[in-house]
């Protein structure tokens, strides 16, 4: 290969001299109307439990790979099993003008060496759902991923049949990547997987919409947003 041919392949691949980026670590993400924290079982169990368990959204656990559960027993050995990985990083998000935990989120499939995370395991109450805190939560994982450990490549993946999850991931700035077929059994039935990935490349306009987006002006008076996060990304792009 030629002194051209590298110099030209590094131009279009990018970043040689990659070195390995650091390991996410058990720590608190705080935003303006979200705080991401370790699972605290004490305050986190019969809250989660009753409000993720209260029959508002009977699909939340269906695509999910546990739940939902019988009892809050139950449902706390699920939690603590959470909170001892030392596979995946959980977060309890909690809301911060009531200090209510209202959903789990995760990174998982970490490999540092590469620069590769994922973020998933993740289920909101339904009174967060489609709200601005939820999405600031993503926002949340997302920006750490990219500006302070220095990610290349951020992933979500879901059940292909989960269309509201494949919808928020392209809301979020994920670029749908293809069908993984029969890449899962979950629950006793085939999974097949959406992927979904976002570059450091496209971080700074998914960044900036983010921010654009969250900005109390971008809603009317009874909270219904004035320009769509889409719109907002579609004309940074």
């Amino acid at each position: 290969m030629s002194d051209s041919t590298v110099s030209r392949t590094a131009e279009e691949g990018g970043q040689w001299g990659w070195k390995p980026a650091p390991s996410p670590a058990r720590l608190t993400l705080t935003g303006s109307l979200v705080t991401l924290r370790p699972i605290d079982l004490n305050t986190d169990s019969r809250p989660l439990f009753e409000s993720s368990h209260d029959g508002r959204d009977p699909h939340l656990w269906e695509y999910l790979f546990h739940g939902p559960f019988p009892s809050e027993a139950e449902f706390r050995r699920y939690l603590t099993g959470l909170a001892a990985s030392t596979d995946d990083i959980f977060f309890t998000v909690v809301e911060r003008s009531t200090s209510r935990p209202s959903g789990i989120c995760s990174y998982l499939r970490m490999v540092p060496a590469h620069g590769v995370i994922e973020i998933g395991h993740i289920w909101f109450v339904p009174a967060l759902q489609r709200t601005p805190q939820a999405t600031e939560a993503i926002y949340l994982l997302a920006r750490h991923v990219f500006d302070d450990l220095g990610y290349r490549r951020l992933e979500w993946k879901c059940d292909a049949r989960n269309v509201r999850s494949r919808r928020a991931a392209e809301r979020f700035g994920f670029h749908f990547e293809g069908i993984f077929r029969q890449h899962m059994v979950v629950k006793g039935r085939n999974r097949d997987t959406a992927w979904f990935g976002m570059t450091d490349g496209d971080w700074a306009a998914v960044k900036q919409a983010f921010e654009e987006w969250l900005r109390p002006e971008n809603f009317d008076s009874s909270g219904r947003q004035r320009r769509s996060l889409e719109a907002i990304r579609a004309a940074l792009i």
